[in-house]
Order: structure tokens, then sequence, then C-alpha cells
């Protein structure tokens, strides 16, 4: 298969200055780039004028891990250019997985992947995942293998510390992830298992991974109260272990850490400077998302979702609950109290709770005449525990402060089910193009293209990825300087993104004049000791 581009504008990936070049591509390949005007043209070469060449999108921090098979059109994505997604994220998915982790790790993270009845999961180990994915998906996907689920693989969904039997255990799960191709590991330090970790087991969890040469990518114990020292342990963890380290979703939210981004900066340009080996990303909007469960307190949410529900039904534990939750700061909610009126609901899988959908906490309870506390623990039974969430909870000079270092790669954490999941899902990359780039200048085209392209490429140790280069895998997107943007909005998230004409994935068009081509053309991206790739 052959596609001609020509007269493109390409910027390239590595952040040196655009220029202006015909582009072939033949067999899933760039074949060659050369001076605009000196390729003979066939009928069905795409004419570029005015148009933007650049590497096609890495999100790191990607929550397709169902969507890719049950949406496997995957708009969401294609349409704002992404070409290649981090899965596996924040400690909790499919893989390594066994009979009995399997029910509960589904209904843990059903408000980000949904819980389908009938889906197959016909894979217990990361290379069988990989190998489905390989059967064809619409974009390219590496994989962290989640150390919350190995977590409770090896000692179950409860409290307490690991033995030393038990360590040793989830790292020989961790080696055989590895081996069959992971790139690193995640953590999600807020959410149960996973929290329950201390430093020491992490940090040989991370020795492992360090191994192979793979990155561990925390969301660490808090991103409120105690930020910076929940970032600090991160950072010495890997100057410990000697293991990469890729800091999911960079942000300091919650009223405590406003204007404090230069602060976390200063931790992460000292660590550099004495050689620890450091990335980030960050999603280019104020709320974040997450499930109404995550609210809890650690210790309730122990044991899984049927333990959970059942304390929720005990007064006497409920009154705990409320008082961790409404008092004392709840570590499930970053050490801050939670604030209603910042909790809005995404999504229910209770039809009967569409109608909260879009409506706060807090505006729940003076609609219904109940306290907001009932309101929270009344949709967690009812949905039974699978609610999403937005929680408005962010600060604008933080945003800006952190996507400008020279760490920073870009990550949607786009939850991509519910009713009015977030709209970074859909707007993440135009977004920075259109509004942080053209609009507000904080970063030049060129920039801004290498914080999506280049720099997570290297990060990942993709080896043919990333860059516009003869020989490299056509996962390209071509699009207009001038129109892109982001129309994804709270209020209608769905909604594909202006001024993307083309996207090709490992050179077959999976967007083509603007519009869906239905193409399945992306693979499982494997490590490997040679770098990340596609299997050969």
């Amino acid at each position: 298969m052959r596609t001609v581009i020509t007269n493109a504008t390409v910027v390239d990936g590595s952040g040196t200055p655009r220029f202006a070049a015909d582009v072939v591509l033949e067999n899933g390949a760039i074949h060659s780039i050369t001076a605009p005007g000196t390729i003979p043209l066939d009928d069905g070469a795409i004419d570029a004028s005015g148009l933007v060449l650049s590497p096609g999108f890495i999100d790191m921090h990607a929550h397709s891990d169902l969507q890719l098979f049950l949406n496997p059109e995957h708009y969401a994505k294609l349409s704002q250019g992404v070409t290649t997604e981090l899965l596996g994220q924040d400690g909790l998915s499919y893989a390594p997985i066994d009979d009995l982790t399997l029910e509960g790790v589904r209904q843990k993270i059903a408000g980000w992947n949904d819980n389908p009845e009938d889906f197959d999961f016909n894979w217990r180990t990361v290379g069988e995942y990989l190998d489905r994915l390989d059967e064809g998906i619409a974009t390219n996907a590496a994989y962290l293998i989640p150390q919350g689920t190995v977590r409770a693989m090896v000692r179950g969904f409860g409290e307490g510390d690991a033995s030393a039997e038990e360590i040793a255990a989830q790292q020989a799960v961790i080696r055989q992830g590895m081996e069959e191709g992971a790139v690193g590991m995640s953590s999600g330090l807020t959410y149960t298992p996973g929290m329950y970790a201390t430093t020491e087991e992490l940090a040989q969890l991370c020795s492992t991974v360090a191994e192979f040469g793979g990155f561990y990518a925390p969301h660490h114990r808090s991103y409120g109260k105690g930020a910076l020292e929940a970032y600090d342990e991160m950072i010495e963890l890997s100057r410990e272990t000697g293991c990469a380290l890729h800091l999911s979703h960079a942000t300091m939210n919650f009223a405590p850490n406003k204007g404090r981004a230069p602060e976390l900066l200063g931790l992460i340009d000292r660590a550099l400077d004495d050689g620890v080996d450091i990335t980030l990303d960050t999603y280019p909007y104020l709320p974040g998302a997450t499930t109404l469960s995550a609210i809890l307190p650690s210790w309730a949410s122990a044991g899984g979702s049927m333990p959970t529900m059942e304390r929720l039904r005990d007064p006497d534990t409920l009154m705990r609950i409320r008082e961790n939750v409404e008092i004392y700061g709840s570590d499930g909610c970053h050490g801050v109290v939670a604030e209603w009126e910042t909790l809005e609901i995404s999504g229910v899988r209770n039809p009967d709770l569409d109608g909260y959908v879009g409506k706060t906490v807090a505006r729940i309870a003076e609609e219904t005449g109940q306290d907001p506390f009932d309101v929270f623990v009344d949709i967690l039974l009812r949905d039974e525990m699978a609610t999403g969430i937005l929680q408005h909870v962010g600060h604008e000079e933080n945003v800006q402060a952190i996507m400008v270092h020279k760490t920073h790669t870009g990550g949607s954490d786009g939850i991509l089910v519910g009713g009015k999941p977030h709209p970074r899902a859909w707007g993440t990359f135009p977004r920075y193009l259109g509004h942080y780039s053209r609009e507000l200048g904080l970063l030049t085209l060129e920039e801004t293209v290498n914080h999506l392209t280049g720099r997570p490429a290297a990060r990942l140790k993709l080896v043919d990825r990333g860059l516009v280069r003869a020989g490299y895998a056509a996962d390209l997107v071509l699009f207009d300087p001038e129109t892109v943007n982001a129309t994804a909005t709270f209020a209608e998230p769905r909604q594909a993104a202006a001024g993307i004409h083309y996207v090709f994935v490992n050179g077959v068009a999976a967007i083509a004049a603007g519009k869906p081509t239905g193409a399945r053309a992306g693979r499982a991206l494997r490590r490997t000791q040679e770098g990340t790739r596609t299997t050969p």
C-alpha cells in the first residue's frame, strides 16, 4: 500500500524547526521524505498545502484497556490524532490476572472501563493480553503491569504488609510480565489494594522492573494534602532502586496546593541534576476524574466491593467513615475533607441513577433534601461502587507551570465510559495544540509536538515511532495549525477535535478527510532488549 503526501509542513517531533516536504508511505512505514514537488503524483495523492504533518500523538496515560475491544472504532482517541496509548494505569488492570482476582478487579474499575457481563476475558498473562491486542485494534498500545492487581493476586484485596515470601511472589509475577513485553509497572497509591504497599515493598518491586530497563509510573499517595511529600517518596524510590520514574498525571490539586507547582518542579530538577531519570505527564484541564468510591478511606475499601458495601450498611462503621470523609480527611481523597460541591457525577451503571449525571453531590442533596454524605453513600450502594466522578479541584497556574517543564509529556487520563465523562478523553491533544500553543503561546508548535510525540517515544523506548523519519512506522497526523482545537466540553464531552484531517496508524488511514475509516491497524508494542516494538 502506497500513500503520497505532498506539500506538507513537517513538524517532525524532535523539537527542531518545521520544514516543507513530500512524504511517501509504503508498507506501513515512511518510505521517503523529499523536497516539496519532487515526488511524481499519483491519483490518490494527498495535497497537504497549509497543513502540518507530525508524528501520531502518544497518550502516556490511557484507560482504553477494554474500550479498544468494546468500541473498536475508538473514535475518541483517533479523532484527536492519538496513534499510541499506554495502558495498565493506576495499578489496576486486567493482566496479569487469575480467576479469583478478575472478578474483584472488574468490579473495582467498572467506573473506568465498564464491566460488560458477556465479554470474554480470554487471557490471564500479560503476553496473552498483548496477543489479544495484536488481533487488531484502532491504535497501538504499550502496557504497564498494574501493581495493585499483582498484589491482589498474591495476598488478596485486604490491608496489611506483605511478607517477604509475598513480595518475592509479586516479583515473580512482575518478572514474567516484563519478559512478555510490558514496558514497566504502574501503581495506584490512593486505590486499594495498591495503597497498602509500604515504600520498602514498592522498592523491591521497582528493582525488579529496573532489571529489564522498564520504568515505574505511580499514581502516588496524595495529590492534595501531603502532595509534595508523596512526590518526594516516589523520587527517592527511583534514586534508591535505579528504576526510571514517570510521574502519572503530575498535578498539584486541591486548595492546599494552589500556586505550589514551582516547589514540585524544584524537587524534580534537583533529582534530575543528581542523575535520577524522571519524566511526567499531565492533561490540560483543571478537574480530575476518578470513581466515587475512591473518596472512601482505605480501611473502608479493604477486601473489594462487597465488604465495602457491607461496611456502608453498618451504622457504627458508617459513622466512622463519615468522620474520615467529612472531618479528618480521607486518604482516598488525598488527605483532604470531601467538598461535595466539587464532586460531579460523570457516569453510572444503574440506569435509575441517570438523572444524577452532570450534577454534584451537593446539588443532588439540595434537590432531594438529603444530607450530602447520605447522598454519597446512597449512590455508592445503588450503583454497586461503579460510579464515575469529576473532581473540580485544579489550579490553572499549576497546570501551565508543569506543562512547560522539560520532562513533560501529554496524557489524557481519559475515561471513555459514563454519561458525561471528562472532556479530556476527546480533547487533550488538540487542546494542547490549539489553546495552549496557538492561543496562549506557552509552547511553540514544534515544542508542543515534541512533548506529545518524540519525548514520550523516548520514555517508551520506541525504536521506530515518535518522529517523522524515513524507515519509521507511519504513525502520522495531518492537521490544520490554524484551526486545530478541542471541541469537547464538560456539557458535551463526546465531540471530535477540529482541524484533524488525516490520521495514519502503521500506514493505514484511520481518519481520512476528517472521517473515520474503521481501520484497525494498531498493534501491541512490546518491550524487548533492543527497544519497544511490534512483534516481528
